[in-house]
């Protein structure tokens, strides 16, 4: 991840607000109905683009859910992944410590350097399984 210096916009800065608030992961149109709520002058496009390259920076964590929608989350430190709830959006951080020897034994066995990769496991909380 390459890190680019933008220029913090109140739109961005809105955003990164939004989403310190909660540990959840949320779509863009979550973010979007709650910065309205709040009364923030904000357009739909404005949120997308400010998560985009707030994705590109590294300053959010991002998901993908089984229909193909982009889920985000303020982003903690280092490498990580996630084990995320269907139901409610609940997301604990969790460190995979077999998955990334495995990457390292697939890559090295098939030549490839620089390599990235994410896991995200999806399931249902205790709270929302009750």
């Amino acid at each position: 991840m390459t890190q680019t210096t933008r220029r913090p916009t109140r739109q961005r800065r809105a955003v990164a607000e939004a989403l310190a608030t909660s540990p959840e992961f949320h779509s863009a149109q979550q973010l979007h109905a709650h910065l309205q709520r709040e009364g923030t002058k904000i357009g739909l496009a404005t949120v997308y683009r400010a998560l985009q390259a707030m994705s590109d920076d590294g300053d959010v964590d991002v998901v993908r859910t089984d229909d193909g929608e982009s889920l985000y989350r303020s982003c903690s430190t280092g490498h990580h992944h996630h084990l995320v709830c269907r139901g409610c959006g609940r997301a604990v951080e969790i460190e995979g410590p077999a998955v990334e020897r495995w990457a390292t034994r697939v890559s090295d066995e098939h030549g490839f350097v620089d390599v990235e990769h994410t896991v995200e496991i999806f399931g249902t909380c205790q709270d929302c399984a009750d």
